[in-house]
């Protein structure tokens, strides 16, 4: 990765932009003070947060996987200027310095200039993804003084050069009277208008401010960033938020006003609903509640999944886990393996919300441990340089790649936003679904492979798993499939093959041949076959293999029964009440039987 100054095709479009220093003072341009359009929902649109790669090294994900793949945007790390505030005992710097602007200079971060910043925006669009960076804009830097990533000095309450050519800076009557930290967390006026955790609160109410601040933004945009993802904004007033991003102009090459989600921990003194006339806002309430249910594999109730927090989809920004999240709130995280991947192939099958897929890089108990890093390099003030991620190394997680979650970008951008139909329910952790006639999708939180035999509007021909390895057949209007245990299968249209070996080798599904059985039930029981192995769920009837009921009193599925496998079946009411078929128990295949006087 370099570390010099941009070249001069690029510091052409960056002084247009406003991001480098220009030779003379420039006025900044009039804001709007409007309220920003709510963002437009574009639900086949997967988003992955490429959490503190390098410039270079998204540029390269954009060309190699991410537009291959189907992903429609990457959320970057914070581009300006930061503080460089190493560890005390000189280790690595924490990830949390680059949330402490000093000014709103792209030239050198960490992770990269200028004009790598511009190449990155310029390949990623070529290949289809747009950027959305994150913006900080309710504060500065805590405590102290010192000198930024590009080399401006600064101080708390006293920046003397945002953009780096002199025409703008922030003194002490820029920022927020309130100069203590947040106590009363029940109290609106000073949630939005004291320090949080010690950052200097800027007084975004300030024209002064707000023009500076839209600057930023603005010259993002001119370099064609697409979108933002604001830090904070729960603790920036709701009008002040509509003047800053109201007066963004229309994003170059993709085109329209630039996508914006908001950050808010939503409660009852500021709920989420207070930021959606602003852009879209991230659903912290989806995190919690569906990261539990996947922990604790109760997974089926989520098809008919509520607004959370009073959010509709359109507003939701919605995720599994985040920067912040997996270190202090780790319900869920890619520590958990492939229960995890499945809550984000999950999250990607089902209509509500944006998603948005965590990519991290490995941390151990220190919470605060910043990005792997090649170390100083001399001459650049940025501190500890990032290396650019290596999805072959350990040091990087690259949850995008995981092969449960890598295709269902492109599922989901097949399925668009066609309605969401329940399918089969097996217990608390199995569940399979339709997305109109474009795609199925099926998942098993559960420790034991799933038999699974259900309707499908999908047309028949045989697919690639998006969510895993092989290929389904889809026959008659029905799919056969073994589901792996803590895995999935998920089918859509685009992805057919005419050749099983050719998408994905080994079918899945081989679970062995149809049955069917001729069951009286009363309403309310479903049949499963029970038996030794682990497939028939080593005879607990809660795990066995569920039979698909085709009406008249037969049941049908795929179930996987060698020459000498001892098995039964049984019924099994909605109250989880088990009756076992008498007798002896049956040994190896069959076709067909009966338990009843049909």
């Amino acid at each position: 990765m370099s570390t010099r100054g941009p070249g001069a095709a690029a510091a052409a479009v960056l002084l247009g932009a406003g991001l480098l220093a220009a030779p003379g003072p420039i006025d900044p341009p009039p804001v709007q003070a409007a309220p920003a359009p709510a963002a437009e929902a574009d639900s086949g649109e997967t988003v992955v947060h490429l959490f503190q790669w390098s410039w270079d090294a998204v540029a390269a994900e954009c060309e190699d996987f991410l537009g291959p793949n189907g992903f429609g945007a990457v959320q970057v790390s914070p581009p300006q200027e930061h503080v460089v505030i190493p560890f005390a005992e000189g280790g690595n710097h924490p990830w949390w310095q680059d949330y402490q602007p000093t000014s709103y200079s792209i030239g050198n971060t960490r992770r990269g200039t200028a004009e790598e910043f511009a190449a990155m925006v310029s390949t990623c669009r070529d290949s289809g993804v747009r950027i959305y960076a994150d913006a900080i804009v309710n504060h500065m830097t805590g405590d102290g003084s010192g000198t930024g990533s590009n080399g401006t000095r600064w101080a708390k309450y006293d920046h003397p050069d945002l953009f780096g050519d002199g025409s703008a800076a922030f003194g002490d009557g820029d920022f927020s009277p309130c100069r203590e930290d947040i106590a009363d967390w029940g109290n609106k006026a000073e949630i939005q208008n004291c320090q949080l955790l010690g950052l200097a609160d800027l007084d975004t109410g300030s024209p002064h401010v707000r023009a500076q601040i839209t600057r930023y933004l603005n010259g993002l945009v001119g370099l064609g960033v697409a979108g933002f993802r604001v830090d904070a904004s729960k603790h920036v007033p709701e009008e002040d938020i509509g003047a800053i991003f109201g007066g963004l102009d229309e994003v170059p090459g993709f085109g329209g006003r630039p996508r914006v989600y908001h950050e808010v921990y939503g409660d009852a003194t500021i709920p989420y609903t207070a930021y959606t006339p602003y852009g879209q806002v991230t659903n912290f309430d989806y995190k919690r509640d569906v990261s539990r249910r996947f922990a604790g594999g109760d997974i089926a109730g989520l098809t008919a999944m509520p607004e959370y927090g009073g959010l509709s989809s359109d507003q939701a920004v919605v995720f599994i886990d985040n920067h912040d999240t997996q270190r202090y709130e780790p319900t869920l995280t890619h520590k958990d393996g492939d229960r995890y991947h499945l809550a984000t192939a999950f999250m990607l099958a089902h209509p509500y919300g944006t998603p948005v897929v965590m990519s991290s890089y490995a941390f151990g108990d220190n919470e605060t441990e910043g990005p792997p890093s090649v170390g100083t390099v001399e001459g650049n003030p940025a501190g500890w340089i990032t290396e650019d991620a290596d999805c072959a190394s350990a040091d990087w997680v690259c949850e995008h790649r995981d092969g449960a979650v890598a295709g269902m970008a492109a599922f989901r951008s097949a399925v668009g936003d066609a309605p969401l139909a329940e399918r089969a329910r097996d217990g608390s952790s199995r569940v399979a679904f339709d997305r109109g006639g474009s795609g199925f999708a099926a998942f098993n939180a559960s420790g034991r492979p799933w038999d699974l035999n259900a309707a499908t509007g999908l047309p028949d021909g045989t697919y690639d798993n998006a969510a895993g390895e092989g290929s389904v057949t889809v026959a008659g209007g029905r799919v056969t499939a073994r589901v792996p245990a803590d895995g999935a299968v998920a089918l859509h249209v685009g992805g057919e093959c005419d050749d099983p070996d050719g998408c994905g080798g080994t079918d899945p599904g081989e679970p062995g041949g149809t049955l069917t059985a001729t069951v009286d039930t009363r309403p309310g029981q479903v049949v499963r076959v029970v038996g030794e192995t682990p497939g028939l769920g080593s005879w607990n009837p809660a795990d066995g293999a569920a039979l698909a009921d085709g009406g008249d009193g037969t049941w049908s599925g795929a179930v996987a029964l060698e020459a000498d496998t001892e098995w039964k079946l049984v019924k099994v009411d909605g109250g989880g009440r088990v009756e076992w078929e008498p007798g002896g128990n049956r040994v190896g295949p069959a076709t067909a039987v009966t338990w009843g006087t049909r």
